[in-house]
């Protein structure tokens, strides 16, 4: 019996002395369950709409708009450095607004990736007005690639151009000219028309009014070059260029409808091949255009198709600032007799306005009224 008892405390005490199943609390464990504070959580996302209005005044506009692309912001931080950044560069309030209307995914950006952009045109020349003009009024050259795409575009417009300042006042106007790459649209495309006899300052002239033109694929241009060809628009001649430009602006079935409404008119094929040598921007307007100026000039009786194979700049002229009220003005003037000799109809569209004014307006101006209607300020009567 006693041996039994023992057996049983020992057993006992062996068990006393197994190693417990949990751990005890640790002291920090111990202070957390005890503690009736919550834990830490990070800062919920700032809402666009009111960092852009609250925190920089920008407008409600251009906050609903970047809000559109994106209507929370992780890190405030980030698009103040944007921000920061781009003020030192020159933008201000109204420059940043536009770029961010045109551009939201800008304020969503890090400066590591705008500095590099902003250094390639400070390192080409551009001044910091320009950089500011430039970068604002098209946004998304600062998406670019520094490297593979800005730089050499950039290099290129420079080397055709042949200045800082003619490559300043096209991106001026025309900052989505850097969007392409012009390694492969306009340097083959400039080589090409120099290989057609066009002289380099006449590439230069064109490029600066017709920017879009230089950007077709080099395939493409070398097709409208073989139709001006067809035309028997002679290469290298001062509307080679401009026919490129008028072939490339329409297309197949927006070109028929030209000749459609020409030979309407009266005009022969012929007619209308000596019309495109001459003037071949007649084909950019609209078929409307070409039906009411040829009605309007025919109406006087003075006009015929032969005429305006003659002068196709004619067709060029607005009908409501000039045709019409010249034609008015003579018509008056004439049925006065209070002309010694009336002037031919393409003097009467074509001389300038300063001199029309000035020997058929002005010194008529109480008997005209304002058949004229408005002139312009520009122009005195002395």
């Amino acid at each position: 019996m006693i041996r039994q008892i023992r057996r049983t405390l020992s057993s006992l005490c062996n068990q006393n002395r197994r190693p417990h199943l949990h751990k005890p609390f640790s002291i920090y464990e111990s202070i957390l369950f005890f503690s009736t504070s919550e834990p830490e959580k990070s800062a919920a996302p700032t809402f666009v709409s009111d960092y852009l209005t609250d925190r920089h005044n920008l407008s409600p506009t251009t906050a609903l708009k970047v809000s559109s692309y994106r209507s929370r912001l992780k890190d405030p931080e980030k698009a103040d450095a944007i921000i920061n950044f781009l003020k030192d560069v020159g933008f201000t309030t109204t420059h940043f607004e536009l770029a961010l209307y045109r551009a939201p995914c800008l304020l969503f950006s890090i400066v590591d990736n705008i500095r590099p952009k902003i250094k390639i045109l400070q390192d080409a020349g551009f001044s910091p007005s320009d950089i500011v003009e430039i970068t604002s009024s098209d946004p998304w050259i600062l998406t670019r690639s520094a490297d593979n795409r800005l730089f050499p575009s950039v290099v290129a417009l420079k080397n055709v151009l042949g200045s800082v300042a003619d490559a300043s006042k096209l991106l001026k106007l025309c900052g989505w000219f850097l969007r392409s790459d012009l390694e492969k649209t306009l340097l083959p495309n400039v080589e090409m028309m120099k290989s057609c006899g066009v002289p380099s300052q006449q590439i230069t002239r064109y490029l600066l009014v017709f920017p879009r033109m230089f950007l077709n694929k080099p395939e493409k241009l070398k097709g409208f070059i073989a139709q001006v060809d067809e035309m028997g628009v002679e290469r290298g001649s001062l509307v080679f260029l401009l026919a490129i430009r008028a072939i490339g602006s329409m297309s197949p079935e927006s070109w028929e409808l030209k000749l459609g409404v020409f030979r309407s008119l009266g005009f022969s094929d012929e007619d209308i091949l000596s019309i495109f040598r001459k003037v071949p921007l007649t084909f950019t307007i609209s078929e409307k255009k070409i039906r009411e100026v040829s009605r309007i000039l025919f109406e006087t009786g003075e006009a015929n198709t032969a005429l305006l194979v003659s002068r196709p700049e004619l067709l060029m002229l607005s009908t409501e600032r000039r045709l019409k009220p010249r034609l008015r003005v003579v018509k008056i003037l004439e049925s006065k007799n209070l002309l010694k000799k009336k002037p031919t109809l393409t003097t009467t569209c074509k001389i300038s306005e300063e001199v029309f004014l000035k020997k058929y307006v002005f010194p008529y101006s109480d008997i005209l009224g304002d058949a004229y209607g408005t002139v312009s300020s520009s122009v005195s009567a002395e």
